[in-house]
């Protein structure tokens, strides 16, 4: 059989690249060794939002109950049943791809892929059994995996990767968090919601290193009055995994032996190439080098989402995937990459961001306005006890574009979309003050944030 396009993982790049193919009439197969859906839908994005969820509400009940008038005796919680819904959350979300897969009549294929050549792609079963298949293109969208800390091998009892932490038969009493990214500082705050002794440790300095440094500043502040030790500017010199526990040495903000039974390493990614015809990969870091129209090295061979490097977001890899299968099959089109996306941590206080920060527009030399509205003066915020965090704009001069927004509160990470869109629609100030945001919302934050750069605030 002879495909129009074979598309190598079933990730967020690889089934909606496969999908968007398919809708354009082509004969589309997806090859996927492990479950449709890749590391997002399986392990990552989606489960640890359901686990993040269950931490939230824990932690509610537990210390805030009596501000909110309720009485409640003896909570507990049953470990087991709180990773069992994030499987079955994710197990449901897989399932659904598969469905899309048949409704779009796109050829789900399991095994391992590799690309013996342009045009060919062979797959290997999980009974050993190749099979060959034609193609005029391929995607490849194989993503990335846990990045192991020198020295210190994943185990998956005493080191893990983020993969091992949605699936822990029990709950670790201390655990150690090499890395204060997005990844880092979600589980610190899953774990501490329920009472595991935390210790952060990043050798940056300060955690969330892409976010806005005031964000970064307040989210530290949150975390540690949570109980969470975070030592930023500090690196780890010596490790050793001792079978029953891990000990890290660290230099920097502190100097000490810092020792638990497990050590969670979240210091980012490395590739998942397939194995076959040599594509030609950056230099920095080893991902698959792609040009304009995201085709590789080799002619009819294409690369989306993680595996072609930062950022590495679910979100960006299917607009990648839909640019670069558009530009393959769409006449016309001219493909897209990516340049500005919004970034989420979904930890609590929620953090979300789009564009530059204060600090990257101060050193391009721009010329800009910064609104900031909090969200303790907020009327939806107040009714719904989250008063911590602020919306902070900024906003380029003399033309009022946004070049910047970030968030950190509740629910920043759904209060976000309405910067993204003004940002892909060019909006200025003038435009988001001129829209009527509905009240009592969140939302009226950026309106209020906006006044604020505008220089004629009311609500503050």
């Amino acid at each position: 059989m002879t495909y129009d396009l074979i598309v190598i993982g079933g990730g967020p790049a690889g089934y909606v690249g496969a999908i968007r193919a398919a809708q354009l009439g082509k004969k589309v197969a997806c090859v996927e060794n492990d479950r449709a859906g890749g590391t997002c839908l399986n392990w990552g994005c989606i489960p640890t939002k359901a686990l993040l969820k269950n931490a939230e509400l824990y932690h509610t009940l537990t210390h805030r109950a009596d501000e909110f008038g309720l009485k409640i005796d003896g909570i507990s919680y049953d470990w087991s049943k709180i990773v069992g819904r994030s499987r079955k959350v994710s197990d449901k979300l897989c399932g659904g791809i598969e469905f899309l897969f048949k409704k779009n009549k796109v050829d789900y294929i399991r095994g391992t892929a590799a690309i013996p050549a342009a045009g060919k792609v062979e797959v290997t079963d999980k009974d050993g059994k190749k099979t060959s298949y034609d193609t005029q293109k391929i995607l490849v969208a194989t993503g990335a995996k846990s990045r192991p800390m020198p020295g210190l091998p994943f185990n998956g009892k005493t080191v893990i990767g983020s993969r091992e932490a949605l699936t822990l038969a029990e709950q670790p009493k201390e655990i150690l968090i090499v890395g204060a990214g997005a990844i880092g500082i979600e589980f610190a705050y899953f774990f501490n919601a329920y009472g595991t002794k935390v210790t952060v440790v990043e050798m940056m300095p300060r955690i969330l290193p892409v976010e806005d440094e005031e964000v970064s500043a307040a989210l530290e502040k949150s975390l540690k009055k949570a109980g969470i030790r975070i030592l930023t500017n500090t690196k780890v010199t010596a490790s050793k995994d001792h079978g029953d526990k891990v000990s890290l040495t660290v230099e920097g903000a502190a100097n000490e032996t810092l020792e638990a039974p497990m050590c969670l390493v979240a210091i980012g990614v490395v590739p998942l190439l397939p194995e076959g015809v040599e594509l030609k990969k950056s230099e920095k870091g080893g991902w698959l080098d792609t040009d304009a129209n995201y085709e590789t090295s080799v002619k009819g061979i294409y690369g989306a989402g993680d595996i072609i490097g930062p950022p590495w977001l679910a979100h960006v890899a299917s607009y990648e995937a839909v640019h670069a299968v558009e530009g393959m099959f769409k006449p016309g089109h001219k493909p897209k990459k990516v340049t500005t996306f919004p970034g989420c941590t979904y930890c609590q206080p929620q953090v979300a961001s789009i564009g530059l920060t204060e600090a990257q527009a101060k050193a391009k030399g721009l010329k800009y306005k910064v609104g900031k509205f909090p969200y303790q003066v907020s009327g939806k915020a107040l009714a719904i006890a989250e008063t911590e965090g602020f919306v902070k704009i900024i906003y380029g001069e003399p033309h009022g574009e946004i070049i910047g927004a970030h968030i950190i509160g509740a629910e920043a990470t759904e209060l976000i979309a309405e910067m993204s869109l003004a940002v892909t629609m060019e909006a200025t100030a003038d435009e988001i003050e001129a829209t009527i945001h509905a009240h009592p919302t969140l939302a009226e934050m950026l309106k209020e944030a906006t006044e604020v750069a505008e220089g004629h605030p009311i609500h503050i």
